[in-house]
């Protein structure tokens, strides 16, 4: 999915969230966007998600203008887009296959379906021997690998991925980075992650919007595309 941001300000009263904002993400890229606390990180993402609008300016998805568009395009749109969040966001009372499957009813998925996706991506984040727990029953790795394989499940065509290794050590970071980069060269699908973690960062080598009091402050393109490089700290996939 490609993504438009053209001259966006959002303001919450005399506050300025976002100034100016104007970038163009293609259908395939790896992007982080960085930038502290109140940079306005997180507005960006509840303006993709459609959750608020821009008080100026245009945001496109696939040529549709968002706060234009009508309620059918925009739910089609959401439906194509996953979301993982620093907190997880799960349902306490699910089990780990229950709160993936949940993803694939809100969509509609064909019930005859649903166990077979749900396999597949618990056994892509090793969360087999998991599947039947609950959130209260998971480390703070397992639940974040939970809510990647709820974001994989509907075979997203972009992942807005906020601060996803935030409360995760490095082994779970490198684990849940390592995912979404095989996602995006095997699918093709649009990745946009926040996080603060430079190791990342600079081992990856992607493009880096960074912001800062709501504007963008450089938005710097990869030398050249290159896998995750080999690094003390980036371990290979437990079986």
């Amino acid at each position: 999915m490609k993504l438009v941001f053209d001259h966006v300000f959002k303001n919450y009263g005399v506050i300025n969230a976002l100034k100016d904002i104007d970038f163009k993400i293609n259908s395939g890229d790896f992007v982080f966007i960085v930038g502290p606390s109140g940079s306005g990180k997180s507005t960006l993402i509840k303006l993709i998600l459609n959750q608020t609008t821009p008080s100026e300016g245009k945001i496109f998805i696939d040529d549709h203008l968002l706060y234009t568009s009508t309620k059918k395009t925009i739910e089609s749109l959401r439906r194509q887009i996953g979301v993982i969040f620093q907190d997880y966001q799960l349902i306490p009372d699910k089990t780990v296959e229950e709160n993936i499957a949940l993803a694939l009813d809100i969509i509609n998925t064909p019930a005859v379906q649903i166990p077979q996706k749900v396999d597949t991506v618990i056994n892509l984040v090793n969360l087999s021997s998991r599947r039947h727990l609950f959130p209260r029953q998971l480390s703070g790795g397992e639940l974040q690998r939970t809510a990647l394989a709820r974001a994989l499940v509907v075979d997203p065509k972009m992942i807005l991925a906020d601060e996803p290794t935030g409360n995760l050590d490095i082994e779970n970071a490198w684990n849940l980075v390592k995912i979404l980069q095989d996602y995006n060269q095997k699918s093709g699908a649009t990745i946009i992650m926040t996080t603060h973690n430079l190791d990342i960062l600079e081992s990856l080598k992607k493009r880096v919007i960074t912001m800062k009091y709501g504007e963008i402050v450089s938005d710097t393109a990869p030398a050249s595309p290159q896998k995750i490089k080999k690094h003390k700290h980036s371990p290979k996939l437990k079986k």
